[in-house]
């Protein structure tokens, strides 16, 4: 790499830092990133659109006073909207949707100085716990490109994993942010129901269970974003609690002897790898000699309930979707403008009642209820991000016509993240864990509902006494 060889060595605090002490321009730590998207997105396949001479505009004008100012940053290419650019969703029936608006969180994202260029990979509709859309095709973890990273922001990871970017933008509905984290040896915090905005055009994603932040390598360019772009936008339904002062601010802060709940079991009854055991339990030994209390305590909640609420939630929101996008298309919406589960999904939708989905409102409160008065007893929760270590491509398809199947498989598949998604928990996912072979395993941490900052503290914590910034694909030079 010709210019600013040294970029893959910082994180997006640490470019930053770079250009507003003028020993780099902005322009070349762009340079920099345009030129690892170029020589190295042929082999992943993370990133789908690119904008560089536009991004190189932008730069004209004068950088915000900001810890992020200057940074190159990428989009997800799902529900995020960048004026002038379309948003695919993954999907062909959306291939041709260009945005004559910014999203509220592209805004804040802009305000912060962050130089967006592109957009990445992403599975249609984000139904899909792997990147390997039929439109934009299969994204490659970079650690072994026959195995998947994850999704639905599984572009996302592979991008920040590659060293494209520090940071990349994701979003969360089901795991979404914590398993591509998980597959790619990244640090992936979901955040609070309603504590990044997610309008102007809705207020909500799929009713609650979908938020957006992002995957990052570093804990503290994580709450740098953060403090970018929380907090509510006029017009919005409901918000998180307010913070008490800056997540950046955490970082590096005491946080306490916590009281943590650990468990290695699936809720679902199915089985866990022997390697994401070996993490949790490893991470529960870490944390006790950092002086904290482990007791083996879950959530108890009602599985079937959750799973009720989420196929009628995602399956109504599916519906509308697509019946939002054909009468923009002036057409009704047909089988063959999406993947066959996709359709299925919206099938689904079309013959959920009112009451069903009522149900499912009434289920997903029970369940945060329940959440409220668990973590009443403890700080935190720990167990396994993912049920397993990355696996190969080509294992979940959405090229089937048989939805109970494949949300069975899914749910076998993701069995620890959903049930933040439905309470409207904070969680991260760690990468505190490898393989022999070197695959990376993520480890969670939940807690209670607005404390992002606990999460941070301790995340900061693990991260100082056993570091994994350094870590990256044998391909990609250090």
């Amino acid at each position: 790499m010709s210019t600013f060889p040294e970029y893959d060595l910082y994180d997006a605090i640490g470019l930053a830092e770079l250009i507003r002490e003028g020993e780099i321009g902005a322009l070349d730590v762009l340079d920099a990133a345009m030129e690892r998207v170029d020589a190295r997105n042929p082999r992943i396949n993370a990133v789908v659109d690119s904008w560089y001479d536009e991004a190189k505009s932008g730069l004209k004008n004068p950088l915000p006073d900001s810890p992020l100012a200057g940074v190159p940053y990428l989009l997800k290419d799902l529900g995020v909207l960048y004026n002038g650019r379309r948003t695919s969703n993954g999907s062909r029936f959306f291939s041709d949707a260009v945005a004559d608006h910014d999203s509220t969180i592209t805004e804040r994202y802009r305000a912060a100085g962050l130089v967006i260029f592109g957009k990445t990979n992403t599975p249609e509709f984000g139904l899909n716990a792997t990147t390997e859309p039929a439109l934009l095709g299969q994204c490659r973890n970079p650690y072994d490109m026959d195995r998947s990273t994850g999704g639905s922001s599984g572009g996302a990871a592979a991008a920040v994993a590659a060293r494209m970017v520090p940071a990349a933008h994701a979003t969360d509905g089901g795991g979404s942010i914590r398993i591509p984290a998980s597959n790619c040896g990244l640090f992936g915090l979901k955040v609070t129901r309603a504590r990044n905005p997610i309008g102007p055009d809705v207020g909500e994603g799929w009713s609650g269970f979908g938020v957006g932040h992002a995957v990052t390598r570093t804990v503290r360019d994580s709450a740098a974003l953060l403090d970018a772009t929380h907090g509510p936008s006029p017009g919005d339904p409901y918000f998180a609690p307010p913070a008490s002062g800056s997540y950046l601010d955490q970082v590096g802060r005491d946080p306490g002897r916590l009281k943590i709940a650990m468990t290695t079991r699936s809720a679902a009854d199915t089985p866990v790898d022997p390697e994401c055991v070996r993490a949790v339990e490893d991470t529960a030994k870490l944390l006790e000699e950092l002086g904290h209390v482990v007791e083996d305590a879950e959530p108890d909640y009602d599985v079937d309930a959750m799973k009720f609420a989420m196929k009628t939630i995602i399956g109504s929101n599916m519906r509308t979707l697509l019946d939002l996008r054909a009468a923009a298309l002036g057409r009704p919406a047909t089988a063959d403008d999406v993947e066959p589960i996709s359709w299925h999904w919206a099938e689904l939708g079309a013959s959920v009642t009112g009451a069903d989905y009522a149900r499912a409102l009434i289920v997903i409160h029970a369940i945060s209820r329940r959440m409220a008065d668990f973590f009443s007893d403890y700080d935190l929760a720990l167990s396994p991000t993912l049920p397993h270590p990355p696996l190969p491509l080509g294992r979940t398809s959405m090229a089937g016509d048989d939805l109970d199947a494949y949300f069975e498989e899914l749910t076998e598949r993701v069995p620890f993240t959903p049930l933040y998604n439905a309470s409207g928990n904070p969680a991260v996912s760690l990468p505190l864990h490898w393989t022999d072979t070197g695959l990376p395993v993520g480890v969670q941490l939940g807690a209670a509902f607005g404390a992002e900052d606990l999460l941070l503290r301790i995340s900061a914590q693990l991260e100082q006494t056993r570091p994994w910034r350094d870590r990256r694909p044998d391909w990609i030079e250090g």
